[in-house]
């Protein structure tokens, strides 16, 4: 018999929010996409099978905050160890690099890594170099001519503008800084990423000047510009801006993540559109660890299985225009597959602030598919 496939899924409990799928398949790979999912497919249309019965699998999950420019950036952590090894095949390098730095960031690590890597900009053409001196607390750094021309030099790796906004890394009260990162959205056509945490101008005021299509990061904070009042109630600019296309992103950081925040917030019907980690050189030993971890807490929340992948697949692969490249094994789609132990038990589960919570269920990474090329967790 002819052989289909280079490599053949067999019995995988396939999670696949994108095509509805949660049950046993098959899947088929040749030259590094997916060429069939199927009930049952024979080993002999294969050259190698790698039977996953009792496991899960789903598409390679996919990564929104990420810092990966690691040497340069201070939060920056190698790439392949920590992503594609435990199951993102591919993440979005928050603002690690700006339009003085980019080039280097293309070249080493972008261009060399087995993780797939697009890039938000820093509106700051240092991007995050020190964990001493905030980025923009120097305007000159904020040079909207830089940026665009980074953007359009390099417009397969940039996907957006990135802008912190906290009080110690902006210059003066802000406005300055949020004005030239929204000049720099509107000549490339891109989005803009911001984070908001203890930031001079209000929550209200920054998500005025926000637009469909533009992410407000670590939505779960726990800071005086969070999502929630005084009083505990979701403020209704939140809402507001949910309701005109701006994408809620978890962004659970070193700072960024509360238990009690994220369940006031849920109960009251503001849910987040994607799930990622913020992994970065802080966190990296907790409390995150990995996309896997963050996934699992929401899952203690109260979210399905289904409902925890969807928003780290579907919906990232959505928002960056890449749905059908990534983000599903449906058949053409990227073989980028990630293969995790469901394990039940009892696990501790730490959210940014120290809080501890045990879970009864976490996902492990066991293998990742990238384009067909198969990568083991680095412990």
């Amino acid at each position: 018999m002819a052989e289909n496939f280079d490599l053949l899924i067999k019995g995988a409990a396939l999670v696949d929010p994108h095509q509805g799928i949660s049950g046993s398949r098959d899947i088929g790979i040749r030259d590094g996409r997916v060429v069939a999912v199927a009930g049952a497919i024979s080993p002999e249309e294969a050259a190698e099978t790698i039977d996953f019965r009792g496991r899960l699998v789903t598409p390679g999950l996919i990564d929104l905050h990420v810092h990966v420019w690691w040497g340069v950036a201070h939060l920056g952590i190698e790439p392949d160890p920590h992503c594609v090894r435990r199951g993102a095949t591919t993440v979005y390098d928050a603002g690690s690099a700006g339009a003085d730095t980019f080039p280097g960031f293309k070249k080493y690590v972008i261009d060399v890594s087995a993780t797939r890597i697009k890039a938000f900009l820093h509106i700051s053409s240092q991007g995050q170099l020190s964990r001493d001196i905030g980025e923009l607390t120097d305007m000159r750094y904020a040079d909207v001519d830089r940026a665009v021309e980074m953007c359009e030099r390099y417009k397969e790796d940039i996907v957006g503008i990135k802008i912190r906004m906290s009080r110690n890394l902006v210059d003066g009260d802000g406005r300055e800084a949020m004005k030239r990162a929204r000049a720099a959205c509107e000549a490339t056509g891109l989005p803009l990423m911001l984070h908001p945490n203890a930031s001079p101008l209000s929550l209200e005021d920054m998500l005025g000047q926000m637009v469909a299509g533009d992410i407000l990061t670590h939505c779960f904070h726990q800071s005086d510009t969070g999502v929630l009042d005084a009083e505990g109630k979701v403020r209704p600019e939140a809402v507001k801006a949910v309701e005109r296309g701006v994408l809620f992103d978890v962004g659970h950081g070193a700072d960024s993540f509360s238990f009690q925040v994220a369940e006031q917030a849920m109960r009251q019907g503001l849910r987040p559109g994607t799930i990622s980690s913020d992994l970065h050189h802080y966190n990296l030993h907790g409390p995150v660890y990995d996309l896997a971890t963050t996934l699992s807490k929401f899952m203690h929340l109260g979210w399905t299985l289904e409902e925890a992948v969807e928003r780290a697949t579907v919906a990232p692969a959505r928002a960056m225009g890449m749905l059908g490249e990534i983000g599903t094994l449906a058949v053409a789609a990227c073989a980028d597959v990630a293969v995790f132990d469901l394990e039940e038990g009892t696990f501790d589960l730490v959210d940014a602030g120290g809080e501890h919570r045990v879970g009864e269920r976490r996902l492990v990474p066991v293998l990742t598919l990238r384009a067909g090329k198969l990568y083991e967790p680095a412990y």
